[in-house]
């Protein structure tokens, strides 16, 4: 099981050779110094970087970018070696570094040469940093272990060298940078990842080309100069400093001594969807806490009923009788007390919370909202794509049936896998086989038909790959209005044909990123983000199609293809560990309600519900006519 780790914390290492995988949402620079017993870095052949990236025992990636596999053999090290400081700095560019303040939080995962996770730490909490200081392994009596550090440094590539002990910080962070320059740090440039819930962009970034229906069009209607594809958000503007939230004891308080009464919109953002987006991952965090302040009070309670209930009884002579019945009834009395306290506190909390929601759901846009809001009797094909779309809702059993929705950041950094295998029904009983598939796949044509709704026309496309034709009444409202057209060629043909295709766009376009050439991409070159939706996997798909299809799993999200898979991973067992790589890669959805989500900062398991069209709705119907008669319109 994986330890997920919080700053400052430990856990041992079970094996000497390791891989440490480092995620994050834009190109960043990883390295390694080897310290000694006291921690020192005695020069600088003792960091591995980008310029000298293997030592002994460590070997780092000798490129930029937005993921990347450090190399750990500790029984190689120098006997010399009692620490391995893992460092990440955003590189060098015109107008000074990002700051981690400005991306997603960068993830570190310590596993093993199979790919099974040990350890993994979100390094969140980062503002104006440029470089951190991510983890430590250490050696202590004999044994192996990582702390979780996340130590950042304003003062970039250098301060943090500098904090290593090294003399030469200055000139070792130039080195550094002069190989990145040089081209010996080779990255394919990602889209742009937009900030973290609740923390703002850096108002000092410059805003990136938007290639996508417009493709390589510039904001005065002319050709592009040459960069990176992105779909970024194109509401945020630079040099601006997002609106602040309002204040809700001056705006909205009550007057009777009651808490403040909460409005949509009341957090911090550019715009009013980027203001709920961050309201609603706000309720999330505030759930998740009072939910853990709830939990650790009664496991508290509990332990103290346990102490007292010993003492009481240590001694033989009141075991019995008055005195022995008084005491379990005092310690009772007393953890009943203190469990009361704390769900008192909880229901406070979700009550404000439910009230927060009741006026937050109805004012969210059609990405984000759920399928029977009002908001989609009167859908129009939005002229910009949005920031964020609406993947399902999550719940805790102390706090049902108040919901969060599941809102994550477009464009897609992962692709997402509905899983279609057995599965609890109503009253514990399980669905069978055909039900899960058939619940699994309406729930995957939900997601394309919110996908494509919420982008202008041309901007995204649905591809099907459907072998076995099991998937057709499920299909049936986006073949039906003939939005989504599915393959000339049937059966194994047909994959062959999709997945050949999809494949080519993608080496075409890292072949364009990779060469600063995005501009020169041929003239009938497709911009849209395509969304593959692939059904009943592995069935029709042989050993070359399954390769392909994970590689548009791992280099897909960069250049704008997307995997939606419907499959039961107990089908594809066959394979063996061989695809292993590939579900890790995806988001594991749901088709029924099911626990199997975990938030990094407690580690709750959250009921997942996926976000489904109410029975008997033709919302699906309306939503798709008004996209093909805008894409005829367009024609």
């Amino acid at each position: 099981m994986t330890a997920e780790l919080v700053r400052g914390q430990n856990h041992p290492l079970p094996q000497v050779r390791l891989e440490i995988r480092i995620s994050a949402g834009s190109p960043v620079l990883a390295g390694a110094a080897l310290g000694d017993e006291h921690g020192t870095v005695h020069g600088a052949e003792w960091v591995a970087h980008p310029g000298a990236p293997t030592l002994p025992g460590i070997e780092v990636s000798p490129q930029a970018a937005a993921d990347h596999r450090l190399a750990v053999d500790l029984a190689a090290l120098p006997e010399a070696v009692h620490r391995v400081t893992v460092l990440l700095a955003l590189p060098e560019r015109p107008g000074g570094p990002l700051r981690f303040g400005s991306l997603a939080a960068p993830t570190a995962a310590v596993t093993g040469l199979d790919g099974a996770e040990i350890a993994r730490f979100v390094l969140t909490g980062l503002d104006a940093e440029s470089a951190v200081v991510a983890l430590e392994l250490y050696r202590r009596q004999g044994a192996w272990k990582v702390r979780a550090v996340g130590q950042g440094y304003a003062g970039g590539l250098t301060a943090l060298l500098a904090d290593q002990g090294l003399p030469s910080a200055a000139e070792l962070a130039a080195d550094v940078e002069e190989a990145v320059a040089r081209g010996l740090a080779r990255a394919v440039p990602a889209p742009p990842t937009p900030p973290t819930p609740g923390i703002p962009a850096a108002p000092d970034s410059p805003e990136p080309r938007r290639v996508g229906a417009d493709a390589s069009r510039d904001p005065a209607g002319g050709r592009a100069p040459g960069g990176p594809i992105d779909y970024t958000h194109p509401g945020r503007r630079p040099g601006t400093t997002p609106p602040p939230a309002r204040s809700s004891a001056a705006s909205h308080a009550a007057s009777d001594g009651q808490p403040p009464r909460p409005v949509a919109g009341d957090a911090v953002g550019w715009s009013m969807d980027e203001r709920l987006y961050n309201q609603v991952w706000g309720m999330f965090e505030d759930l998740a806490r009072t939910t853990a302040a709830y939990r650790s009070a009664v496991d508290f309670a509990d332990s103290r009923l346990e102490k007292e209930l010993d003492q009481a009884l240590a001694d033989p002579r009141a075991r019995l009788g008055a005195a022995g019945d008084a005491a379990r009834e005092a310690a009772q009395a007393r953890h009943t007390q203190l469990v009361d306290q704390a769900r008192a506190a909880l229901d406070r909390d979700v009550a404000q919370l439910a009230a927060e929601s009741e006026v937050v759901e109805p004012a969210l846009p059609p990405a984000c909202a759920r399928w029977d809001n009002p908001v989609w009797h009167g859908y129009r094909v939005p002229a910009e794509p949005p920031m964020a779309m609406r993947l399902g809702d999550l719940h805790l059993p102390e706090s049902a049936p108040l919901s969060i929705p599941l809102l994550v950041r477009l464009p897609l950094e992962r692709g997402l896998w509905i899983d279609s295998g057995p599965a609890p029904g109503a009253d514990d009983v399980f669905l069978d086989s055909a039900e899960t598939r058939r619940l699994a796949m309406d729930a995957a044509v939900a997601l394309a038909v919110r996908l494509l709704a919420v982008h202008p026309v041309g901007e995204f496309t649905v591809q099907v790959l459907d072998p076995a034709g099991t998937g057709a009444q499920a299909l049936l409202p986006l073949t039906r209005t003939g939005v989504v057209a599915l393959p000339s060629l049937a059966g194994a043909a047909g994959v062959a044909d999709v997945l050949g295709r999809l494949t080519r766009r993608v080496d075409l376009v890292q072949m364009a990123l990779r060469g600063g050439a995005a501009e020169s991409l041929p003239p009938d070159f497709d911009p849209a983000q395509q969304l593959l939706l692939v059904n009943d996997f592995p069935h029709g798909f042989d050993d070359r199609a399954v390769t392909q299809l994970r590689y548009l799993a791992d280099e897909g999200p960069a250049v704008g293809v997307h995997l939606l898979m419907v499959a039961d991973r107990e089908d594809a067992a066959a394979y063996g560990p061989l695809l292993d790589p590939l579900w890790r890669s995806l988001m594991r959805l749901t088709p029924v309600p099911d626990d199997h989500l975990a938030d990094p900062w407690v580690g709750h398991a959250w009921t997942y519900e996926p976000s489904l069209v109410p029975s008997g709705s033709g919302v699906l119907q309306q939503v798709l006519t008004e996209v093909a008669t805008a894409r005829t319109k367009r024609k």
